[in-house]
């Protein structure tokens, strides 16, 4: 009973650092990467999409960033979406594809993106704190229906707490190569 709540709780923990994962990369960093247009959808026929599944994505140079739509009448909805977007990059359309030149960043630039790395991985902290906390009221809770003993609680609970541990140093990790990767030209 125990091993399963630890079990949820690890499971969740990955997801957390997956979704933290996908949040870093969709920050640009200076460099072109496919990643950064994830956010952005495009209508397409009515239904709105991801760039991604409308047009071939690729990066044929360290800072730009090329969409092949494979539909030539998706050009200007692509870049219209690229332009509503909070990217902050002007798409050139050349009527058969469109090339995204991913601008240096400013000091400046760096340092508040840096911030924001900071903040999704406190973010994600958090998270896993928050999950650690309703992995321990459920090992408490089987203490309470009588189905378990102290040291079996006492276990369970330093078992979470390693696992919180490993998660949050993981975290700090993933962060810290960010930092490096954004503040490094």
């Amino acid at each position: 009973m125990i091993k399963d709540v630890i079990k949820t709780s690890e499971e969740k923990m990955n997801k957390t650092l997956s979704v933290l994962r996908s949040d870093l990369a969709t920050l640009k960093a200076g460099r072109a990467n496919p990643t950064m247009l994830d956010r952005i959808e495009v209508d397409y026929y009515g239904s709105m999409c991801p760039i991604s599944q409308v047009a071939n994505i690729s990066a044929p140079e360290p800072r730009v960033l090329m969409i092949t739509p494979w539909e030539k009448s998706m050009l200007k909805e692509i870049d219209k979406a690229i332009l509503k977007s909070d990217l902050g990059i002007n798409p050139s359309n050349d009527g058969q594809v469109i090339r995204l030149v991913v601008p240096e960043l400013t000091e400046e630039t760096r340092k508040n993106l840096v911030k924001t790395v900071k903040k999704y991985g406190e973010e994600a902290k958090v998270a896993i704190r928050s999950i650690r906390r309703d992995a321990n009221e459920k090992i408490k809770s089987l203490k309470k229906d009588g189905e378990v003993s102290e040291d079996q609680i006492k276990k369970g609970e330093d078992d979470v707490q390693k696992i919180t541990d490993n998660f949050v140093k993981e975290v700090d990790s993933i962060v810290a190569h960010k930092e490096k990767e954004i503040m490094s030209i």
